[in-house]
């Protein structure tokens, strides 16, 4: 082979390898498209079998399903006559004493012990509910006759065999989380990182000189002027030449409209692959920024909405960078002029440093978050010298088992094909609600056989603590509303929440969700605990959330009373970006595993384990997983906290005066069958509540009603329509149609 033909081979092997990666996308589309949908077909399974004459064999043909399949997803609709299964078990005892012992070569191993959290009480809210019965701790069977389910829960814990077989959770297939090991590996999981201390920063951030444009209407605000430019054709060369002509020195450009990086999207398969061949762009003064120093960063950022474009002038390098942002990062512009924008990042400035002396606005909320609450870590007492990072294992088993929001459409027959209307219950500045009390130190781990010799009185202060629980889950029977604790499931969505009585389910729960399920005030669900993590109380982010409730709550106030239209409405994006900076900084504490993009010439070799977002005829742009860095801000159990009380909080919320509770609010508070969606911090019903609002963080407020009789929608996109579609008639009619 000569060297002509071998280069000939090798732009022949460039072009197989594109259509590879084409045909490796299309084929992982497909799947995901797959898992979504046998996904739905689990969903809507389970919840035929609420319905008192579901039959297995007939949702068995109208699905496609064995009925095995259906009997495992939904075990109520088993058809095997109670007194059949009953002798079946009893043979298969039999059976069991019959078989000859075989010859004994060690000393048997006991099974681990679970114990079974106690049902905690508390008197039941005014709205009247059907009494169900309480949970009970079974006999070892396969399928627990009805009979048995119906006896009361013992007064205390007990300790109970785990089950042969667990009814499986219904959704595209069960995942397996993982579990603390025993002996010398389980101590890594009672451990802290070495060396590695949150500490209170003893230097003060620079500010960035900062623009904002729109790129649709070609108007630049700079400081208090406001001019025109001539973007071109919108590539990042052009703008940076058209920006930094009119205001030179610039270090950051916020896009307030116009979202240049979709420009010619059709032309691709995904809105990544555009997003990211925006960002590459060739341009003949411009080159992607790496940064140097603390501020070092890997190229741009590749994100469908708001990316991040960092570049710096390609003569020199090294000279200082520029950056091209979104404003959505902050706060959804929703139509306001450049100049508004710029005025809604001064207000909210201005609002922070009232708070703190040395406040200053980062590239993004995360970034600024995390920066502001550094600069409250105490310097007198126990926590003085700063917050000890968790071990990386530690880390690793908290991002696979603590979830975040919940997120859920709640399908017929649950609820009504037609629903009467569609009303929107949304919690203002939610997550501010539950920075009271957070985990502190090094965790203690609580086995099953410590949580069963624990007394009552202990183990329900355990629960009530800052704590993260394995648990082993039963829905009681007659359950008739929404699940209350998440299991986990392959496919998107992660996690879902049963609800079908007898549904049996392995999980991780705060200890917020695991009282909530032992002392609702409709029906106890058993609890199972298999072993827990239990840690100090404290307070680290108590200061933290209190000034920034104080700069919401000013900035909230100011866009009510000002009056000029605009200040106001500029108030009001500020308000709405202190919440993002609460928001994005407490998913920073998460310091999910790092995913990083690049860049490399096309023909050079990629780095390992990279997958590839798109390519032109120079770079092929990138990203992979770069594990766990070691960032002295990583605290997972900070931000796992907090989602697991805002979980709850959905479900149940107390109104208090002082210290006595005064009304109730959050789902449970709602008829069976009239909740159809869970988002984050709201939730959407068939109909108004009685939940009073005071305009303080955690309380309900009503942000939209469509009248009905509305359709139920299918998917969660169909649903955000009909949302936009009520909050426009409330607009309109107002809240007391």
């Amino acid at each position: 082979m000569d060297r002509k033909t071998y280069t000939a081979e090798l732009a022949g092997l460039r072009e197989l390898r594109t259509e590879i990666t084409a045909a490796e996308k299309v084929v992982a589309a497909a799947q995901k498209e797959l898992d979504k949908l046998t996904g739905q077909r689990s969903r809507r399974v389970a919840g035929l079998a609420g319905y008192e004459g579901a039959q297995a064999p007939a949702i068995a043909k109208a699905s496609g399903l064995s009925v095995g399949d259906v009997v495992r997803i939904a075990p109520l609709l088993d058809p095997t006559p109670a007194a059949v299964r009953t002798a079946k078990t009893d043979d298969q005892a039999a059976a069991a004493v019959a078989a000859p012992a075989p010859a004994p070569e060690a000393e048997p191993v006991d099974e681990p012990a679970v114990a079974v959290a106690p049902a905690l009480t508390r008197p039941a809210p005014v709205l009247e509910q059907p009494a169900l019965a309480a949970p009970v701790v079974e006999a070892r069977t396969e399928v627990e006759d009805q009979a048995v389910a119906e006896q009361p829960a013992p007064a205390v814990a007990a300790l109970v065999v785990p089950a042969a077989s667990v009814a499986p959770v219904a959704a595209a297939g069960p995942r397996e989380l993982p579990t603390l090991p025993e002996g010398p590996a389980g101590a890594r999981f009672e451990a802290v990182t070495t060396g590695l201390v949150s500490k209170r920063p003893n230097f003060v951030q620079q500010a960035r000189a900062t623009v904002f444009l729109d790129a649709a209407a070609e108007m630049l605000a700079v400081r208090d002027q406001v001019v025109r430019v001539d973007l071109g054709a919108r590539t990042p060369g052009e703008i940076l030449d058209a920006v930094l002509h009119a205001a030179p020195g610039t270090e950051r450009i916020y896009i307030t409209a116009g979202a240049p990086w979709h420009d010619g999207a059709e032309r691709y398969s995904t809105l990544k692959d555009a997003v990211a061949a925006w960002l590459n762009t060739p341009s003949e003064r411009w080159t992607t920024a790496i940064g140097s120093g603390r501020d070092k960063l890997a190229g741009h950022f590749v994100h469908q909405r708001q990316p991040v474009g960092r570049y710096a002038p390609a003569a020199s390098p090294d000279s200082g960078s520029t950056e091209i942002r979104s404003m959505g990062e902050w706060f959804d512009p929703d139509g306001a002029d450049v100049v508004t924008c710029r005025q809604a990042f001064t207000l909210l400035w201005q609002a922070l440093r009232r708070h703190w002396d040395d406040a200053v606005l980062m590239g993004s909320p995360s970034q600024t978050g995390r920066d502001l609450w550094s600069r409250t870590i105490p310097t007198t007492g126990k926590w003085a010298g700063g917050y000890p990072v968790l071990s990386e294992e530690l880390r690793g088993l908290l991002h696979a088992t603590g979830g975040q929001g919940r997120t859920e459409l709640i399908l017929p027959p649950r609820v009504p094909e037609h629903l009467p209307a569609l009303v929107e219950y949304d919690r203002t500045f939610a997550y501010s609600k539950h920075l009271w009390k957070s985990p502190v130190g090094v965790p203690r781990r609580i086995t099953a056989a410590a949580f069963a010799a624990m007394t009552e009185a202990e183990q329900t202060k355990a629960l009530m603590s800052c704590s993260h629980w394995n648990v082993r889950v039963t829905v009681p029977a007659g359950w008739n509303h929404v699940g209350l604790l998440p299991a986990p499931v392959t496919g998107d969505r992660a996690w879902i929440y049963p609800a079908t009585p007898g549904t049996t389910f392995t999980t991780w729960a705060g200890g917020a969700e695991i009282h909530l399920a032992l002392s609702n005030h409709i029906a106890p669900w058993r609890i199972e605990v298999l072993g827990g993590l239990l840690f100090e109380d404290g307070k680290p982010l108590d200061e933290w959330g209190k000034r920034l409730k104080a700069a919401w709550a000013d900035l909230t106030n100011l866009s009510k009373l000002h009056g000029d239209e605009r200040q106001r409405q500029a108030a009001y994006l500020a308000s709405r970006a202190v919440r993002s900076v609460l928001l994005f900084g407490l998913g920073g504490f998460a310091q999910r595993p790092r995913l990083v993009s690049g860049t490399t010439p096309l023909g050079e070799t990629l780095p390992a384990g990279v997958e590839i977002l798109g390519q032109d005829d120079q770079v092929v742009t990138w990203q992979r997983q770069a594990g766990f860095s070691r960032d002295p801000y990583a605290h997972p159990e900070w931000a796992a906290y907090v989602w697991s009380g805002a979980r709850a909080a959905l479900l149940d919320m107390k109104y208090r005066q002082g210290k006595e509770v005064i009304g109730y609010a959050g789902a449970l508070h709602a008829k069976p069958g009239t909740v159809v969606y869970f988002g984050t911090d709201g939730i959407a019903l068939t109909e108004r509540q009685p939940w009073p609002y005071r305009g303080e963080p955690g309380d309900y407020l009503l942000k939209g009603h469509l009248s009905g009789p509305v359709e139920h929608p299918t998917s969660q996109e169909q649903y955000l329509k009909l949302r936009g579609l009520g909050r426009a008639e409330l607009a309109e009619k107002g809240a007391d149609q």
